[in-house]
C-alpha cells in the first residue's frame, strides 16, 4: 500500500500530526493526498499518564482514554486517514518511491515517514540506527534516546516528533512537536509557501 504521508507511532505527537494534515483535506495542494498512522500505542507512556497541568483538557484526565478519544476523534472527523492497527515496524529504508516500510505483518511504500515513537530503549527499529543519540533533554539517568534531526527533520522526508525528536516528556510538548512537523509537511506540499490550518467559527 502506498501513501504520501506515514506516520509510525499513535501516542500524542503521532495523532497529533495525523490531526493536522487531516484537517488540511479540502486544501488545494492536500487534495488526493494518502496519510496512514500506524497506531501502534502499547508502548506509549500516556498509558499509565494523569493529567492535571494541560490547557483545555479536563483535570484528572487519564493518558489511556486520551489515546482511545484521540483515535475516535481522527475517525471521526478525518476518516480519510488510514489508521494501521496491531502492527509494530520492523524496518525503515530507502526505496524508489520514498521509503519502504516493513511491520510484523505487512509492508508499506512512503514518500513521506514520521517518527514518532518515544524515547524509551531498546529502539529496534532497523534502518535507522545511524540516527540514534542521547537524549539531550531528558535525565541522564534514565538513558533515554533520540533520532539525530534539525528542527524535526532528520534527513529529506524523514521527519520524528515527540520525545523521539529530543522533546521533553510533556504532553504539550509532544503534541506541538507533532503539529509542527504536519505544517511542515504541508507546506512542502503547498509549493514551499509557509502553510498551517485554522478552523473558524462561522
Amino acid at each position: 500500500m502506498n501513501f504520501d504521508v506515514l506516520i509510525v507511532g499513535g501516542g500524542v505527537s503521532g495523532m497529533q500530526c495525523a490531526l493536522v494534515l487531516g484537517s488540511a483535506k479540502d486544501k488545494e495542494f492536500a487534495k488526493n493526498k494518502k496519510t496512514g498512522i500506524i497506531m501502534h500505542q502499547r508502548a506509549s507512556h500516556l498509558q499509565d499518564a494523569l493529567f492535571n497541568n494541560v490547557l483545555g483538557i479536563a483535570p484528572k484526565t487519564l493518558g489511556k482514554d486520551i489515546l482511545q478519544e484521540g483515535k475516535e476523534q481522527l475517525t471521526n472527523l478525518y476518516s480519510e486517514i488510514e489508521q494501521i492497527e496491531k502492527e509494530k515496524v520492523i524496518s525503515i529504508h530507502d526505496d524508489v518511491k520514498g521509503f519502504k516500510v516493513k511491520t510484523n505483518k505487512s509492508s508499506y511504500t512512503a514518500k513521506i515517514i514520521v517518527v514518532a515513537l518515544n524515547y524509551a530503549k531498546p529502539f529496534t527499529i532497523k534502518g535507522l540506527e545511524d540516527f540514534i543519540e542521547p537524549h539531550k533533554r531528558a535525565n541522564p539517568t534514565k538513558d533515554r534516546i533520540q533520532l539525530k534531526n534539525n528542527q524535526y527533520l532528520i534527513k529529506k522526508d524523514l521527519y520524528c516528533c515527540g520525545t523521539i525528536a529530543g522533546c521533553r516528556s510533556q504532553f504539550a510538548i509532544a503534541a506541538g512537536s507533532g503539529a509542527s512537523v504536519a505544517t511542515d509537511i504541508l507546506t512542502l506540499w503547498n509549493n514551499n509557501t509557509p502553510t498551517k490550518v485554522h478552523d473558524k467559527a462561522k
